[in-house]
Parts: structure tokens; C-alpha cells; sequence
């Protein structure tokens, strides 16, 4: 497929698309509500198996993950779409058979992370060793490959993430002069430089049902 592009800083603005996740998934982290069921849009297994597929593959290439693009193409695969793809397939493999939202506004990989990091379901150093070897990567396959431990490790202790966010994220780490600000903002986010006693409640994982 043809080679991505960087995206234009002289393109008009665009509204921003309703991502998968935040079409099933509200901004206070609950599930959005179908109005003629009643019932909650969570995303059928189904779903999930087909974004799981794009896991190692490149973007474009998953017929079935066709139907859950929202990025903008014009023939080429972007940095945008590369992002997605890869945002979407960490989901699907993040919300695998959870109940509650694994997307939630706000909720930074760094921070996320930080409370992996806390959760005494995993060795802090161990978490501390996959940390620095995923952002590490020097390219976007590379960290996407070293996330998917973490991710099914958050799935473990049921953390969530923002999901618009770390789509955002992906597509500033593809570019050489912005990737040292996405490391930057994930160091401060997953070390926070603080004691284990100013953990604040939102950083301590919630506890299934809560």
C-alpha cells in the first residue's frame, strides 16, 4: 500500500470523528444507551474479534476492520488511519470480555500505567521493564507490538484508558520531532514523582463494579 504521509499543518480543521469507542461509550465512562432497546451499546464479541484482527497488521489490510474506520483517506494511508488502525486493535483487545468501558475521557496511557504499576497484580519491576521497553519503540508497529502485553495487562486489573487520547498519541509518535514529547508526557504520567502515600483515589485501580 502506498507509503503514509504526515498530516498537512496548513489543512483546514475538520470536526473530529466519533471514534468507535466513543460511539458506545459516553464522557463520564458509562455506556451510551440505545434508544429503542434500552439497552447498553456494548460492543458485541463479534465486534471485538474482527478489531483484535488488525493486532500485527497494517492498516487497510483487515477487510473486517473496514466498517470501523473513521479517518478521512483520499487513496492513501495516512498517519491518522495508522493510528486508528493500531487504537482500534489495542481496544479490541483491551475490552475483550470486560463489562465495563476499557475507554474513559481523561484517563492518559502514563496514568494507566502508573496504576498497573501500583496494582500488586503484577511485579512493579516487571511492569517498569515492559514500560521502558514500549516506549523505547522507534516506531509506531514497534510500540504498538510492546503495548499489547501492557494492554491486556490493564485488561487484568480492569484500568481503563482514553482511547482518543492514545489515537492521538500514536499519530504524533509516527514523526521523529514529536516523538520525544509523547515519551515525555507518558514519563510524567506513569512516574507522577511522587511518594506511594499521595496515590490519590482516582490513581488506586477501581475495584470491579465500582
Amino acid at each position: 500500500m502506498p507509503t503514509a504521509t504526515p498530516p498537512d499543518p496548513a489543512a483546514p480543521a475538520r470536526s473530529v470523528a466519533r471514534r468507535y469507542w466513543t460511539g458506545r461509550v459516553d464522557s463520564r465512562g458509562k455506556w451510551r444507551i440505545e434508544p429503542a432497546s434500552r439497552t447498553e451499546m456494548k460492543p458485541p464479541g463479534e465486534e471485538l474479534a474482527a478489531l483484535r484482527a488488525g493486532l500485527g497488521r497494517a492498516a487497510g489490510t483487515v477487510p473486517a476492520m473496514w466498517p470501523f474506520y473513521t479517518s478521512p483517506v483520499d487513496g492513501r494511508v495516512t498517519a491518522e488511519l495508522e493510528a486508528e488502525h493500531a487504537a482500534l486493535a489495542l481496544y479490541g483487545l483491551h475490552q475483550q470480555s470486560q463489562s465495563r468501558p476499557m475507554h474513559q475521557h481523561g484517563v492518559s496511557l502514563g496514568r494507566a500505567l502508573r496504576t498497573l504499576h501500583r496494582s500488586e497484580r503484577f511485579g512493579q519491576e516487571a511492569v517498569d521493564r515492559r514500560v521502558a521497553a514500549a516506549v523505547s519503540a522507534t516506531s509506531v508497529p514497534a510500540l504498538v507490538y510492546r503495548l499489547r502485553g501492557l494492554t491486556a495487562q490493564l485488561r487484568a486489573v480492569e484500568q481503563p484508558l482514553d482511547y482518543d487520547r492514545l489515537l492521538a498519541d500514536l499519530q504524533r509518535f509516527k514523526h521523529p520531532g514529536s516523538r520525544g514529547g509523547v515519551r515525555r508526557d507518558w514519563g510524567l504520567g506513569y512516574h507522577g514523582w511522587r511518594s506511594p502515600d499521595q496515590t490519590s483515589d482516582e490513581e488506586r485501580p477501581t475495584p470491579p463494579g465500582g
